[in-house]
């Protein structure tokens, strides 16, 4: 698959109360269980997104930024995408815009990533 600015790919979970006990307990906390999907959760599925999805595999996750807009809500579908901003074939780097919206369209995070593909021109 050929890399152009404007491909996205987009995943859409939903994480319910016994998520957030998971997610508790992993995180050593068993008496607070949150109350809205943690910014971890979120970004694990940018993650999953970039090192499967797209670009995909062998991609090297450089950076990103997330800016969370509003809490996002436990039992809805959110959908997470990333969509190919920027190419820099002779620095083998692709920018991502990545942005997590519910259901009906309330972005809840947004943000960007910065990811090394060795091969720019195929993921």
């Amino acid at each position: 698959m050929t890399l152009e600015i404007g491909q996205s790919k987009e995943i859409t979970r939903t994480f319910t109360l016994e998520d957030m006990r998971d997610f508790a307990a992993l995180a050593g906390e068993t008496a607070n269980v949150p109350e809205a999907v943690p910014g971890p959760l979120l970004g694990g599925l940018f993650s999953y997104l970039l090192g499967v999805e797209l670009p995909g595999r062998g991609t090297n996750y450089l950076k990103q930024s997330l800016e969370f807009l509003a809490p996002a809500p436990i039992g809805q579908a959110l959908t997470a995408s990333v969509t190919v901003s920027r190419l820099r074939p002779e620095k083998h780097l692709v920018d991502l815009e990545t942005v997590c919206t519910t259901p009906d369209g309330t972005r809840i995070c947004q943000g960007r990533a910065l990811v090394y593909v060795e091969d720019v021109g195929k993921a």
